[in-house]
């Protein structure tokens, strides 16, 4: 087994270090992971510069680039060998509903997922690494349990958020949907130190779709939501409506 660790809060951080320890004796493990936090970049490439790839005193090598970058490097020609999976965290904060299109996290499992292999992307529920080793744990024993029960098939990309309790590994663990959250809050104006004015993204909003069956309300019940993703975004329900008013066909 070979497996490939990413993440998006850049390689330093104290989610990345607790994932590889996690790891250990699963397999042959490589991390590659961003030079500085990268979180928000969803799926972008950098395209536009050429990139570097360093090795820390840790071992782990890191890309001046983005989450994706790092796996899609990893898996173009810095690796010697294919992984049988890939897997991406344990982010600073939750990844559920909405956040799945913009986060990094996701977006370094979901690199492995397109190129057809199987991906996991892991995140606690609330910031600030409180936790994160039960939180490891729990990693480690959802991929043992795919491993002994034989990676399907068919690649899948697992989205898992877990709760920040020291008894994460013995919480339920429920395959749940992405919830919805209401817009964001409004932007922050701020004026730099020239006069000029800045402008801060604000906060993700709170959750508007959050009842049972979702990844909000599985982790609000104190569960593990595992959520599996797709890549295709066709809006199949609708597909005959706008052929007809785009088509004027049936």
């Amino acid at each position: 087994m070979r497996i490939l660790i990413a993440n998006d809060d850049g390689y330093l951080a104290p989610g990345l270090a607790t994932l590889a320890q996690a790891m250990e004796g699963l397999g042959e493990l490589e991390v590659i992971a961003p030079e500085q936090n990268a979180s928000g970049t969803s799926n972008s490439l950098t395209l536009h510069r050429p990139l570097s790839v360093w090795r820390s005193a840790s071992g782990f090598r890191y890309v001046n680039g983005t989450p994706s970058d790092c796996v899609h490097l990893a898996l173009t020609g810095l690796l010697p060998w294919r992984p049988d999976l890939v897997v991406s965290g344990i982010n600073n904060g939750q990844n559920m509903g909405d956040d799945t299109l913009y986060s990094g996290t996701v977006a370094a499992a979901m690199e492995g997922f397109l190129f057809g292999i199987p991906a996991v992307a892991f995140s606690q529920v609330e910031r600030g690494w409180g936790e994160v080793g039960a939180a490891g744990r729990t990693a480690r024993d959802i991929v043992r349990g795919l491993i002994e029960q034989g990676l399907p098939a068919a690649p899948f990309l697992l989205n898992v958020n877990i709760p920040n309790r020291p008894d994460a590994h013995l919480l339920p663990r429920v395959v749940t949907r992405l919830g919805r959250r209401h817009a964001s809050e409004p932007v922050i104006q701020q004026t730099n130190p020239r006069g000029d004015p800045i402008y801060w993204i604000g906060a993700a909003g709170d959750a508007r779709e959050a009842g049972e069956g979702t990844d909000f309300h599985a982790t609000a019940s104190g569960c593990v939501s595992i959520t599996p993703l797709q890549v295709d975004l066709t809006d199949h329900a609708r597909l005959a409506d706008w052929r007809r008013r785009l088509q004027g066909t049936a």
